[in-house]
């Protein structure tokens, strides 16, 4: 289970010292507002196992220093370690001595960490592998292993993505580290100290947080399934399992019965250039600390290799972590990228208590589908995306997905998504009913922490967004050119800390459409935001542009703009109702409200 809340005081830490911690909630009463929550301010995110620590709240050693960006600095105009961090700012270990000492939070013993860190790139690129020292109330405890090789992309390279010597733009800085602490767990109110010592032989190591968690024991092998152990599959990762995973599926579904992977680590390299289908069958791990299929993909990757899962109609997935040793993103291309999974189907599925690490998007269409309690974590593109998957198909529709109580972290895409592609001709079926609910977006590398674009019936309710690097904190409108409109979304206590980062003029939250309105002449982007919490952009809180937008307001919160609170671009056509909304703290010679199309767009209210 799930189960602890972050709460929205938490955000308000953005600045430069600023620590996101999640708050100790009870399993019983997840998804109600805790007592130490200031009215209107709304609960929002993920109820995690999990408590995160910001390591630039620690005590500094030697001559570690904090990095950090806030508001009213230049507005950046390059990704760096300091956009990427959660909560913008980092702690940084230069010399032998340097140490960050931080407070196992939790209420709860930790069995288990995930360290989220940068160490450099090998000058040719590719990565290095460094370790660094951990103590549990100064005493030395054991040695993680860090690693560059799945970090360092350049955007923009000539040769390619990896290459850091062919004039690309460095970005993708940091990755997670999962690892269960040796000896006895960490209690309650302990410290652990990262230290550089002298074995730790990384030219800087860049901290920006520390998970704590308390892993209950592996899940026991449910009464008449089928294990994937009979069918050859080596849970020791010393022989390709994936003809073994895919005939236990297959004699499951003949046989109306269930799948079982064991606790181990199945290795997934077959060249039989289909992926696994899980389509019609319930597949069960151990847990996603006990049970992972891992891509080890050849690199560069031959043509046509799938290593994604397929998750069909009357699928359900639950409890395993999927993982690769992918370096860069683009779907079934050289660098060993794929979906973590693909679902879709008129039948309706089932995602739950899944870990995917290092894939590309999770790919959501079909109908009636649900992805609930779910982690995603560097990957190379969406963290979670509700589509049509860009076709008519009937199996591809993106009805009624719901998408709740995720969190997902460094993401090489739009961290949370919908978009409803119309396609060339404008007759692919318009995205309907998604959910966005409950979810936790931290530190996407590239694109928003939460998009929505198009569709109808749209719901984005009580979501956090923390520290984006390159866009907005959210960003609604239609997706490119062929994108289907916004006839009609619902965005709701969510807060939305950030956004506005290098990637031209973005802003903490954007609403817009298509300049080019060929496909859809009369349509309008039509959203209705209320009592949300916009706090800390490093421009704009809230930005209305081209071309033709009816936007309602209510209740919102914006607070801490770099820029203006609300800025209606030159361009725009159409109406604003706005009531209720606050603009606070805003810096010297900022406005709360700019409208540069007072002829074309009407504010009321």
């Amino acid at each position: 289970m799930y189960r602890r809340a972050i709460s929205a005081p938490c955000g308000a830490l953005l600045l430069a010292a600023c620590a996101l911690f999640f708050l100790p909630h009870d399993e019983a009463h997840a998804g109600t507002v805790p007592t130490h929550t200031r009215p209107h301010t709304p609960t929002a995110g993920a109820t995690t196992p999990f408590t995160t620590v910001e390591a630039e709240s620690g005590k500094l050693g030697g001559g570690a220093r904090v990095r950090s960006i806030s508001p009213g600095v230049p507005e950046p105009t390059a990704a760096s370690l300091e956009t990427e961090a959660s909560g913008y700012a980092l702690v940084e270990l230069k010399a032998t001595g340097d140490s960050v000492t931080i407070t196992n939070t939790s209420g709860k013993s930790a069995n288990t960490l995930v360290v989220r860190a940068s160490i450099p790139d090998a000058p040719k690129g590719g990565g290095i592998d460094a370790s660094l020292d951990l103590y549990v109330n100064g005493v030395q405890r054991q040695a993680i292993p860090l690693s560059s090789k799945q970090a360092w992309n350049y955007r923009g390279a000539t040769t390619n993505p990896d290459d850091p010597n062919a004039g690309g733009m460095p970005y993708r800085f940091y990755n997670e580290f999962p690892l269960w602490v040796t000896g006895a767990p960490i209690p309650a109110g302990s410290t652990i100290t990262l230290k550089k010592d002298a074995a730790n032989t990384a030219a800087v190591y860049d901290v920006d947080s520390v998970d704590f968690e308390n892993v209950a024991a592996a899940l026991k092998q449910p009464a008449g399934s089928l294990s994937v152990l009979d069918y050859g599959a080596d849970p020791k990762f010393g022989t390709d399992s994936t003809i073994a995973i895919q005939n236990t599926v297959n004699a499951a579904r003949t046989q109306g019965k269930s799948v079982w992977i064991p606790p181990g680590k199945y290795l997934t390299n077959s060249l039989a250039g289909t992926p696994l289908d899980f389509t019609g069958v319930k597949v069960q791990g151990a847990g996603m600390w006990y049970t992972t299929l891992y891509r080890k993909v050849p690199l560069p990757t031959p043509d046509g290799w799938r290593s994604e899962i397929l998750v069909g109609s009357g699928t359900t997935l639950t409890d395993v972590q999927i993982d690769a040793n992918a370096v860069w993103r683009q779907v079934r291309g050289d660098g060993g990228s794929d979906y973590g999974i693909n679902a879709s189907g008129a039948g309706g599925w089932l995602v739950d208590r899944i870990w995917t690490r290092h894939t590309d998007a999770n790919w959501l269409s079909g109908t009636n589908g649900v992805i609930e309690n779910s982690r995603t974590a560097d990957s190379y593109g969406d963290g979670f995306n509700v589509n049509n998957s860009n076709t008519a198909s009937p199996d591809k529709l993106g009805k009624n997905i719901t998408v709740r109580n995720n969190f997902a972290r460094n993401t090489g895409d739009d961290s949370f998504a919908t978009y409803s592609d119309a396609g060339t001709g404008g007759t692919d079926p318009q995205v309907d009913g998604t959910k966005i609910l409950n979810n936790t977006a931290i530190a996407p590398w590239w694109a928003n922490g939460i998009r929505i674009a198009g569709g109808s019936h749209i719901q984005v309710k009580n979501n956090l967004v923390n520290s984006v690097s390159s866009n907005n904190a959210m960003d609604i409108g239609v997706f490119g050119d062929t994108g289907n409109p916004l006839l009609s979304a619902t965005v709701s206590g969510n807060v939305l800390i950030g956004g506005g980062g290098w990637n031209g003029v973005r802003h903490g939250v954007h609403i817009g459409s298509p300049a080019d309105t060929s496909l859809f002449p009369t349509a309008y982007t039509t959203v209705t935001l209320s009592d949300n919490v916009l706090r800390g952009s490093l421009n704009a809180g809230l930005s209305i542009d081209t071309a033709r937008d009816h936007v309602t307001l209510t209740n919102n919160t914006i607070d801490h703009p770099a820029k203006q609170g609300i800025w209606i671009a030159a361009g725009v056509t159409g109406t604003g109702v706005f009531s209720g909304n606050t603009v606070k703290n805003l810096l010297p010679g900022q406005v709360a409200t700019q409208n540069d199309s007072p002829t074309t767009f009407t504010v009321t209210g």
